[in-house]
This record gives structure tokens, sequence and C-alpha cells, in this order.
């Protein structure tokens, strides 16, 4: 079954447009493909205002979001697998919806995985006992 992302992001952004306000996206910067601009990511996402008067050729697929954008004042062409995309909501008001994380997504993010094993622990903790504690 196809993901319903790319549907519901498309309706969200219009019924954000028909109530006048402006649409953001955050996108999850660390997945494979993602192509925003670097010097704005903050924890690893990026919001990006898509309002049609602050990008060009707005794209929404239902495997990708792409448009062009000037951050700065330079030109860039953004590109965003859907699978990064992490929620749409309005400027004014923070209505708009999350979208949880998709199966197999930790697949692609870009960073090389960490095939070393946990280091082990010399001494194994005692576990704790349960305790009640009385409030009055």
């Amino acid at each position: 079954m196809q993901s319903s992302r790319g549907y519901l992001l498309r309706a969200l952004n219009e019924w954000i447009l028909d109530s006048g306000w402006t649409p953001h996206l955050v996108i999850d910067a660390e997945i494979q493909g993602v192509m925003v601009p670097q010097q704005f990511i903050s924890d690893g996402q990026i919001v990006l205002n898509v309002a049609p008067s602050a990008v060009q050729g707005l794209t929404i697929e239902n495997d990708a979001v792409s448009f062009s954008a000037r951050f700065g004042g330079v030109p860039m062409n953004v590109f965003a697998p859907m699978v990064a995309v992490m929620a749409i909501y309005a400027r004014e008001n923070g209505q708009g919806m999350g979208f949880g994380a998709e199966p197999g997504v930790e697949a692609l993010y870009s960073d090389e995985p960490d095939n070393d094993p946990p280091p082990e622990d010399p001494k194994p903790k005692p576990k704790s006992r349960a305790s009640l504690k009385v409030v009055k």
C-alpha cells in the first residue's frame, strides 16, 4: 500500500493556504537525498516556509517535495523525500499535522551505521527493587 503522507501533505497545505495562513514544513535533514540549505539546519531539522510568496514551483508528489527558493539572497533548489517530511503547520497558530516515522526509515539516514558493539560494563549494576512511597 502506498504511503498516505503525500496525499495528506497536499490537503493540509491547501487547507492552510485557503485559511489565509503561512504553511511551514519541518524536514528531517539527516535523511538521504534531502537537499536543503545546510546553514539553517538545527538539531538535524529545518523548518521551511512554503507559501507561494516564498517559493517557486512547489511540487508535492507522493514520494517527494521540491521547490526553488532564495536563502539569504542565494537561489537554491530544495528537495526532500516524503519520508523526511516530519510535519506541516500554519506559522500563525501552529495548527497542522506531525507525521510518525515510516517503517524502515532508519536505513535512510545519511550517516554511516555504527557497527561497533556497545562497550561492555565490567560490573553489572544490581537491579533495584521497586518501592512505593505514601504521599499525604
